[in-house]
């Protein structure tokens, strides 16, 4: 849906953060809204009004990078890997290169944002209380005219306030919000069936999108507010096709009939040791197969990265080609590039590995390269499920 050509602003914890062209416009949104409304509360000029609105903004951004810190680092933990957090338009998103194999996994990760922001909204009304009292901070933090906070405190305020509402929201149990994950988690494990676990999420989460779009045409025709009528339908709209495509993903991962990457791969994959000299590593396989990248392996048979032509190239050109096949091995993001061979194709859809690569390298338990499965192949396999079961 996006993240594709996002900006990067920073690696944190290894993780790309990202953001996509739609936050500039409510960056923007977000400091125009907030000036007006602090204007309103703080007893200062129009500077310290915008300025402390530019400081909320990106605060808040900085706490929706935080929640979703909290998911990625979890998923990681339990062995699934990030390929990046994007915010947007409506939020953002840590995208996992493969979905939760279990439901205490789908819990534990789906459970990990709410908490962060949790202890957001915590420590912003521990530090707000501590410095002026809590009547002054509740007042500050619901923006009451006359309240007169100070920049800080009224900035302290909005955080909390904005957070919880961030919170509760999602924490409605449905899909693809935290809850409807919470939810689908639930249901996964008591009915054992996760294709099943996920409609129901899915369809808790269409209901609340049609009543949110519902919401957005009241206050429209009825309240007179046409900016956050038209925000509650379009955040509504986007919820509902983001339940009915999961809904679709569903079905159809359930006609893929179990299949894995053992049964897809070629097992018997052209291979670079990695003691070659480099000279002939670049006339026995590039020059012979006319492949741009090769895997690389051991004495052992296992897989330790890839060798590209254009470094072998490079490294002849610059007369240092005397060395062998692992002084140019690409073993960077050699773990990005390993599946399991028991892994399903379901879990190959969408990585970002396999599609920057155009292969992953399917490997044992011990590390050993059994096989290497392509774009190609994953495609072919999509296709003829698909007509196997139309």
């Amino acid at each position: 849906m996006f993240g594709r050509g996002s900006i990067q602003l920073v690696r944190l914890f290894g993780i790309r953060i990202g953001v996509d062209s739609s936050w500039f416009v409510v960056l923007f949104f977000f400091i125009f809204l907030l000036s007006q409304w602090f204007r309103a509360t703080l007893d200062s000029s129009e500077t310290v009004a915008y300025l402390t609105a530019v400081a909320s903004a990106l605060l808040f951004f900085a706490s929706l990078i935080l929640h979703e810190l909290g998911h990625a680092l979890v998923a990681r933990r339990l062995g699934i890997a990030i390929s990046g957090i994007d915010l947007w338009f409506f939020g953002g998103l840590a995208k996992m290169e493969r979905d939760a194999d279990s439901p205490g996994t789908e819990f534990k990760i789906a459970v990990a944002g709410p908490l962060v922001t949790l202890a957001v909204v915590g420590v912003c009304i521990a530090i707000g209380t501590a410095l002026t009292g809590w009547d002054h901070f509740r007042a500050a933090a619901l923006l009451r005219e006359g309240a007169a906070p100070s920049p800080g405190l009224l900035l302290l305020g909005w955080l909390a306030t904005i957070n919880t509402v961030l919170l509760v929201f999602n924490l409605v149990p449905g899909f693809p919000l935290d809850g409807g994950r919470i939810a689908r988690a639930a249901a996964w494990r008591i009915t054992g069936d996760r294709g099943r676990a996920t409609r129901v999420a899915a369809t808790l989460g269409q209901i609340f999108a049609y009543l949110l779009i519902v919401w957005g045409l009241v206050l429209v025709v009825v309240g007179r507010e046409l900016l956050n009528g038209l925000w509650a339908m379009a955040l509504g709209w986007m919820l509902l096709q983001a339940a009915r495509g999961e809904v679709v993903r569903s079905v159809f991962s359930e006609r893929m009939g179990g299949i894995t990457v053992a049964d897809i791969m070629d097992r018997e994959p052209v291979t670079v040791p990695s003691s070659l000299p480099l000279p002939r590593a670049l006339d026995e396989f590039f020059l012979r197969y006319r492949w741009p990248w090769f895997p690389v392996v051991d004495p052992a048979g296992r897989f330790v990265g890839v060798l590209r032509e254009e470094r072998v190239r490079s490294a002849q050109a610059s007369g240092d080609a005397a060395g062998t096949v692992a002084d140019m091995t690409d073993g960077a993001d050699a773990g990005q590039w390993r599946v399991g061979q028991d892994a399903s194709l379901e879990s190959l859809l969408g990585s970002e590995p396999l599609n920057r690569l155009g292969a992953l390298m399917a490997v044992d338990a011990e590390g050993i390269l059994r096989g290497v499965v392509t774009r190609d192949q994953v495609r072919r396999a999509l296709q003829s499920a698909a007509v196997r079961h139309a």
